[in-house]
């Protein structure tokens, strides 16, 4: 991850008693990652401009365009004034797999049946989870504890989420800092994929809420055990656990809602 300071930025603090302080602010950039596959364009995503690789072998297992055991595609960076390009070559036999998802992912506006049938592409059943974790409430609350060491980005800005490769005793393996939460993870799954690193039974902490999508990146990356600081939605935990994906959610230093394990 590249971690070099940006200039900071002008602000002036204001307190509730009345005083102003001019103070200078490093801001988190966001930029337009414009996503190239066999030659189409598939998708533009807001994030971050760092691990854009492991962005992108995250995103494709994400939008089941390639499995756990594929091999990693090559991404190929094009930087422009604009954002950057990122192109990418899928296998022959997920060719059809990739039109498909193209196919739903233009959708005409006016057309009904065109919207109804991209519902049942949104919330697609998901896979049942067959990895197991062995970490234990401890273990939890050891990852809890030393994820902002890891936040090295958000220390300095205060404005990117975090997604974390703990193992089954708690340690931290591996992190990945965006502004997007949902890229956060496509980035910490994505790097995983790319050194060849297993869940190991561990588990993934992410800084965020849990919302459907979380827990579907996580079903589709065979994650054992989800642990998020905030709440998940009634969306998230019924599809966990139909999923058989273990949720651990409100995680704070003194306490963790366990959800479907």
């Amino acid at each position: 991850m590249n971690d070099t300071p940006a200039a900071g930025q002008p602000f002036v603090r204001l307190t509730p008693d009345g005083e102003r302080d001019d103070v200078t602010r490093e801001l988190a950039e966001e930029t337009p990652i414009a996503l190239e596959l066999n030659g189409i364009g598939y998708a533009v995503l807001m994030a971050t401009p760092a691990d854009i690789e492991d962005l992108v072998a995250g995103f494709l297992i994400a939008e089941r365009l390639q499995m756990p055991g594929d091999a990693v595609v090559d991404v190929v960076l094009h930087r422009t004034g604009r954002g950057i390009v990122a192109r990418a070559n899928l296998p022959a036999e997920r060719t059809a797999a990739l039109l498909d998802r193209v196919r739903h992912r233009a959708t005409d506006s006016s057309c009904g049946l065109c919207g109804i049938e991209n519902l049942g592409q949104a919330i697609r059943p998901l896979p049942p989870v067959t990895a197991t974790s062995s970490a234990s409430e401890a273990a939890m609350f050891g990852a809890l504890a030393g994820l902002a060491e890891h936040q090295t980005l958000n220390r300095r800005t205060g404005a990117v989420h975090a997604a974390a490769w703990a193992d089954a005793d708690g340690t931290i393996r591996l992190v990945r800092e965006d502004v997007g939460r949902h890229n956060a993870f496509d980035k910490l799954i994505g790097a995983m994929r790319r050194t060849g690193s297993t869940w190991d039974g561990g588990f993934a902490l992410l800084s965020s809420r849990c919302s459907f999508e979380l827990v579907e990146k996580a079903a589709l990356a065979n994650c054992p055990m989800l642990v998020t600081i905030s709440a998940p939605t009634r969306l998230a935990f019924d599809s966990a656990s139909e999923a058989r994906l273990a949720l651990r959610v409100l995680a704070r230093p003194d306490a963790v809602l366990a959800g479907p394990t």
